[in-house]
């Protein structure tokens, strides 16, 4: 069972949920107004299940956690490795969804020596981009959601509408309230200052990755198939993944092939296969 703990990170009072042992892995959810750790609850123990020690934190500015004063993210990049200090883990293999895909190949290029493997899951920004398709963040909410545009949200960035129950509307609606919509304001007003100060975006930087890599996508995902032609194209090796009837929340639409394909990738019996293929 997962449990939930709070720890001091970064001079920030942080949430997370952990299951399992093993390599640590941390489940990094993404930016959209209401995202928390609580996206990853119905995932943490088939992934623990491949050997791994599960980590879901809050990051700064969303659920249960502290908000900070840079929204950037770049500074929640930041708070993943003070994150990972506070929790004594040198080395981390990084799972981030949506926006926090940036995150994971953000570390994965600036400090590779604390990362071990990365999946990029969902993130509309890590492919090339077209023309009639957006990215991560896009809301332009003035005032907090009320219930039925949280299910509308939701059910926009589902496959299956099952998955949207009345519990799920009413967790998110909740982590939309209060200081995480001020958050999202913030958010929102800074948005584009980081892409200015970016000398080439992240999408074209993905042969600079050393660790290995797994991007994973719903096939019904915001243009994810041409998408994903054209990174094969750019990228004719990359490791990518689309997974038929799932939308944005590839974790709720198919969370057992989720798991199986990021278990397999980062499981340590994997890295011993790796290892001895090398050897042979």
């Amino acid at each position: 069972m997962a449990s939930e703990r709070f720890i001091e990170a970064g001079g920030l009072r942080m949430r997370y949920f952990e299951e399992g042992s093993g390599p640590a892995t941390l489940l990094l959810h993404g930016a959209s107004l209401g995202s928390s750790a609580d996206v990853w609850a119905g995932n943490l123990h088939d992934l623990a299940s491949h050997g791994l020690r599960v980590i879901a934190p809050d990051l700064p500015g969303f659920g249960m956690s502290d908000n900070p004063e840079d929204v950037s993210v770049g500074f929640r990049a930041k708070s993943v490795v003070a994150f990972m200090d506070q929790l004594g883990i040198d080395r981390a293999h990084i799972v981030g969804h949506s926006q926090s895909g940036q995150i994971a190949v953000r570390l994965a290029l600036s400090q590779p020596h604390r990362i071990g493997k990365i999946v990029v899951l969902g993130t509309a920004s890590m492919l090339p981009p077209v023309e009639d398709a957006s990215d991560e963040g896009d809301e332009a909410e003035t005032a907090p959601p009320t219930r039925e545009q949280i299910k509308e949200q939701l059910l926009a960035t589902t496959f299956d509408a099952s998955k949207v129950t009345s519990e799920a509307v009413a967790l998110r609606q909740r982590m939309s309230a209060g200081k995480n919509f001020e958050a999202f304001l913030a958010r929102r007003a800074a948005k584009g200052k980081e892409k200015r100060m970016d000398s080439k975006p992240l999408w074209q930087r993905l042969d600079e990755v050393k660790v290995p890599m797994r991007l994973i996508y719903g096939r019904q995902d915001r243009a994810a198939e041409r998408r994903a032609a054209l990174a094969r194209e750019r990228y004719p090796s990359i490791d990518l993944h689309l997974i038929d009837r799932c939308r944005h929340l590839v974790q709720w639409d198919s969370p057992a092939q989720m798991a199986s394909l990021v278990g397999e990738f980062l499981a340590p019996e994997a890295a011993d296969r790796q290892i001895a293929g090398a050897r042979e």
